[in-house]
């Protein structure tokens, strides 16, 4: 339903429409996929091979410090479309099937309502339930301006594949010399990297030459005067260790914007401008709809960069983490340009849990090879070993971000600093990320998961960082306030009192968990007895929650706790694993279960 302050908007902007056309900017927006900013020439890299892109940063504006919402495309794509953190809204999971809350739109709409012509080609990818037909005229692999009426402005994405992982999966002849790339100190320095590394950089390079077209078409049909355009990266990079984390190489991707003479007053700088302060690809959206002239909905969290409604740029800027593919996980980060602060709420797990699409990468296969051969070192191994729940990196100084500074005593003011911004923004936006996803899919049914994460009977968020923190950050859990939180009359504490029951050194009693109300509660309880050896009750849980065909997420949340156990699943358990591996998704779509299920089965044989 719409809300009726949409309506009076929405008439409002009808009446703007009239404006005429001419005074209303084209906005092109060019985006490459799976793209750090360091493989771009504009910003600095000698090996870079990206003259389209930097002949944009020419006389254009490069923003050095731009950041992506998620280090994976869905996630990003759902906050780019609504200008909105996908974390506030419960559509940050990786192919969320989540539905927007009531009054978000995808902002596309609100240019259609001032007499835009919208296109997209045509990724969407937005990782929500909710129809996006109203944001488009055309969405499809030949959606062009060309299409539009005659004067009619316009507003065009084009999306450019050729840099995206999956061109990593086969090698392709190298044109550059993997003898001259930059080995990160977190990957092993073996041919097989450099030459994922050397691929990337020539992938780039083709997402620049087709980008080149789309520009040329633009010159050819007289408009570049009469277009603002934007280039961006959907988030960081593609190599082992970039997408999917939150460190600067998976969210630090490049933002260029090119503002012709034409509209020069509408830039956030002059011509040939570096600009500095931070922005987020929440900010893309209340950006086009400042330079389109367009009210600013309330929906936004980001703010306007440019045009009449720009505002200053915030201190900080946040990127979220959660199930990426197959995967469960949960981490927050904050950076202010210079340092990151990264806070992990599974420090009981690794961050190279085994992913079917990221192991596709000779780099990444090699590099868990050598791990498991016991042939890294101390940096190279951590990736596959249980992360602490805080890092703190200097960027400036560690741009690989390495060096954790977390309990470095010279550094404890940071900490402190970055550690309150985060917790003050996932309060402003209500993260939804603490409610397991199938909790918060349970709760939530056919609405809105933010409906939920704004009840705090329901969901008492405060008092839940409060409980996370004490039972995560203490160097000794308290065990009677642990014991306390596994009794809590609130479902969603006792389970992140489960979690935190996994790293204490007596475990307590969660045997009465097992019979719990939540089915992620038993699962968490199942898994730290489970942890502590075998134990028929726990794994019958875990069995239970396998079959149970009706909770998509949660069988793919339990085939996660089977995957965490360090020893083999019972006879029974193998053969429900089977049968999900073999299974398919009603009506197509990605079967995230069967990939999990599959990959034990094949580690068991």
């Amino acid at each position: 339903m719409t809300r009726p302050s949409h309506l009076v908007l929405l008439a409002f902007l009808a009446l703007v429409a009239e404006v005429c056309a001419a005074d209303r900017p084209n906005i092109l927006w060019l985006v490459t996929e799976d793209n750090v900013a360091t493989t771009v020439g504009a910003y600095g890299d000698p090996l870079a091979k990206t003259p389209h892109i930097d002949g944009l940063a020419q006389g254009g504006i490069v923003f050095e410090r731009a950041y992506s919402t998620s280090a994976v495309c869905a996630p990003t794509r759902s906050s780019i479309i609504t200008g909105r953190y996908a974390s506030s809204m419960g559509t940050q999971h990786m192919r969320s099937k989540r539905p927007l809350p009531d009054g978000v739109k995808f902002f596309p709409e609100y240019l259609r309502a001032v007499g835009y012509f919208t296109t997209n080609n045509a990724k969407t990818d937005y990782n929500t339930s909710s129809a996006w037909d109203a944001a488009w005229n055309e969405n499809n692999k030949s959606a062009h301006w060309r299409h539009r009426a005659a004067g009619q402005p316009f507003f065009a994405i084009f999306n450019f594949e050729q840099s995206h992982e999956s061109s990593l999966h086969k090698r392709f002849e190298l044109i550059t010399d993997p003898a001259k790339v930059r080995v990160p100190t977190y990957l092993p320095d073996t041919p097989t990297v450099r030459a994922d590394i050397a691929q990337y950089y020539d992938n780039v390079s083709r997402a620049d030459a087709a980008l080149g077209k789309v520009l040329a078409q633009l010159a050819a049909d007289g408009l570049a005067e009469d277009t603002i355009i934007f280039y961006y990266g959907d988030h960081g990079g593609a190599v082992s260790r970039s997408k999917r984390f939150l460190y600067e190489n998976g969210t630090h991707p490049p933002l260029v914007a090119h503002f012709p003479k034409k509209y020069q007053h509408l830039a956030p700088a002059a011509p040939d401008s570096r600009v500095s302060e931070l922005v987020n690809f929440i900010d893309l959206a209340p950006t086009v709809l400042s330079l389109a002239g367009v009210p600013l909905p309330a929906q936004f969290q980001g703010r306007a960069i440019a045009g009449p409604a720009r505002k200053a740029g915030p201190e900080f800027t946040f990127s979220f983490r959660d199930r990426m593919d197959e995967r469960y996980d949960m981490a927050r980060a904050v950076t202010d340009g210079k340092f990151r602060y990264i806070r992990n709420y599974y420090p009981s797990q690794p961050w190279g849990q085994p992913l079917d699409y990221l192991w596709r990468q000779p780099s990444m296969k090699e590099w868990a090879g050598l791990f498991a051969a016991g042939k890294l070192n101390a940096t190279q191994r951590a990736f596959f070993e249980n992360k602490p729940a805080e890092e703190l990196f200097d960027c400036a100084a560690d741009p690989d971000n390495v060096r954790n500074l977390a309990a470095d005593p010279a550094a404890r003011s940071q900490l402190i600093r970055l550690r309150a911004a985060l917790r003050a923004h996932q309060l402003a936006i209500r993260d939804t990320g603490f409610m397991p996803e199938p909790l918060m899919v349970a709760w939530a049914g056919k609405g809105s998961p933010a409906v939920v994460a704004a009840d705090e009977k329901r969901y008492p968020l405060a008092r839940l960082l409060d409980q996370i923190d004490a039972l995560q950050l203490s160097a000794q859990i308290d065990a009677a306030a642990l014991v306390a939180a596994l009794r809590s009359p609130e479902s969603v504490i006792r389970y992140w009192a489960a979690v935190a029951a996994l790293r204490a050194t007596t475990p307590p009693d969660v045997t009465a968990l097992l019979a719990d109300a939540e089915a992620v509660v038993r699962l968490a309880a199942a898994e730290v007895m489970l942890r502590r050896g075998d134990h028929a009750a726990a794994w019958a849980v875990v069995e239970a929650e396998l079959k149970d065909a009706a909770k998509i997420e949660g069988r793919l949340f339990a085939v996660n706790v089977v995957a965490r156990i360090p020893r083999p699943a019972p006879a029974a358990i193998g053969a429900v694993l089977a049968q999900l591996a073999s299974s398919t998704v009603a009506g197509g779509g990605e079967n995230y279960t069967a990939r999990a299920a599959e990959y034990l089965i094949k580690k068991s044989e």
